[in-house]
């Protein structure tokens, strides 16, 4: 009886089953569980979809480690449990959006421990077998939620005391901090200069909309003149100084427009955003890795000077506007500016998902093991440029995949 449950858990749904199961995975990426993320939203969605296809021998570790996370396909698993993390924080949150009142009549999907491979129960199924815990245990249910509730009652406690008293503050900063940054970013923690961060902007902004204090849901349209940051180039910038900040670096904030030669004299840049970035266009001309495009530029992307018949990374930016869904590529980049003799930082993609993956890759801690092997490979070259990869997913950026590296 029990190999036949598991057979029938894992058999192919019909299409009606197929439309409820996506609908249902929709709700829970609509959580704030999911929705507050990039990572577990991209590796949920692809688990479903794969094993609605019937592709369930896609749902292995290295591979999921290579499609979703961007490894190398000889990447070692044992040293770098990107999957299993992000697998079993998954498991946690499926578990604690079912044990929300009002989700007790929905289908629920269960990513079983020790399995890649989801499974689709009808509402009430698993209540009878048992609840998931946070940890991806086996648990009876908790039919009156008093235990839901008890937890919820602790962590309110936790979270108040907390920030009572004016520790809100040091306590995120602990939290952010509890990883040390790689060595990649140890030439700008030690230059003793501060930071300018030069992102990209746009100008052609002239109306801004002000709403009324009185009736807020009126407004009036007021001619200014803006200068306007895309939200997606929000990502890598808050990370970054993130970092600069928890090390004690000061930095500062400017628009490429606003950026001056003078101002990349004055110490270490880091530069966000590549075709929309005059200076990044400029600087990265130079190296061996540099943005490209076609006359009309329907085609955007990163050449190599050094085999220019040979390897090229392009978004079809026809592709990219009608389906959403394509991969997109970016530089990392830090080496000594010939010209401003100042160390430079380039975190640019070709689209905007490019360029939220190179933020993710230089500051989220499950890709410092990748990003420290590439600085050791190194050595003694202070130089380096790094072509990545991500594949866009209705919008959403995945994990960078290292495509090229090189050293001088």
């Amino acid at each position: 009886m029990a190999v036949e449950q598991e057979a029938a858990a894992h058999a192919k749904p019909g299409s009606e089953e197929q439309a409820a199961i996506q609908e249902q995975l929709e709700r829970l990426l609509a959580n704030p569980r999911f929705s507050h993320s990039r990572r577990f939203p991209s590796f949920l969605r692809f688990i479903v979809e794969k094993a609605l296809s019937g592709e369930t021998d896609m749902l292995k570790e290295r591979t999921l480690g290579i499609e979703i996370f961007g490894r190398r396909a000889e990447y070692d698993t044992a040293s770098d449990p990107i999957v299993r993390v992000t697998a079993g924080e998954i498991r946690k949150r499926i578990a604690q959006y079912y044990q929300e009142p009002g989700h007790e009549h929905e289908l629920r999907i269960v990513l079983p421990t020790g399995s890649y491979v989801p499974q689709f129960h009808p509402p009430g199924a698993s209540a009878e077998s048992g609840a998931i815990s946070a940890a991806g245990e086996d648990l009876p249910a908790d039919r009156d939620g008093r235990g839901w509730r008890r937890w919820l009652s602790f962590a309110a406690a936790l979270l108040i005391a907390a920030f009572i008293g004016g520790g809100g503050v040091l306590l995120w900063q602990r939290l952010h901090v509890a990883a040390p940054a790689p060595d990649f970013w140890t030439p700008v923690l030690n230059s003793g200069d501060p930071v300018l961060l030069c992102v990209a902007d746009q100008n052609e902004y002239s109306d801004i909309a002000l709403r009324d204090a009185d009736a807020p849901n009126h407004q009036m349209t007021m001619h200014d003149n803006l200068t306007a940051v895309v939200i997606d180039d929000l990502n890598p910038i808050i990370h970054i100084a993130g970092i600069l900040q928890s090390h004690g670096i000061k930095y500062s904030l400017r628009g490429e427009g606003a950026t001056t030669l003078m101002d990349l004299r004055g110490g270490p840049t880091i530069f966000v955003g590549a075709f929309d970035n005059a200076w990044v266009l400029r600087l990265t001309r130079q190296l061996r890795y540099h943005f490209a495009n076609n006359a009309d530029m329907t085609k955007l992307g990163v050449v190599d000077s050094q085999d220019p018949n040979g390897h090229s990374w392009f978004v079809n930016r026809i592709q990219q506007m009608a389906t959403n869904n394509y991969r997109d590529y970016a530089i990392v980049a830090r080496f000594t500016d010939i010209t401003t003799g100042e160390l430079e930082i380039v975190v640019a993609g070709v689209a905007r998902g490019g360029t939220i993956a190179a933020g993710e890759f230089l500051t989220n801690p499950s890709d410092h093991a990748q990003l420290q092997r590439i600085v050791d490979d190194a050595g003694a070259k202070k130089n380096l440029e790094v072509v990545l990869s991500t594949r866009i997913i209705n919008g959403e950026s995945g994990t960078a995949r290292v495509e090229a590296v090189y050293y001088w």
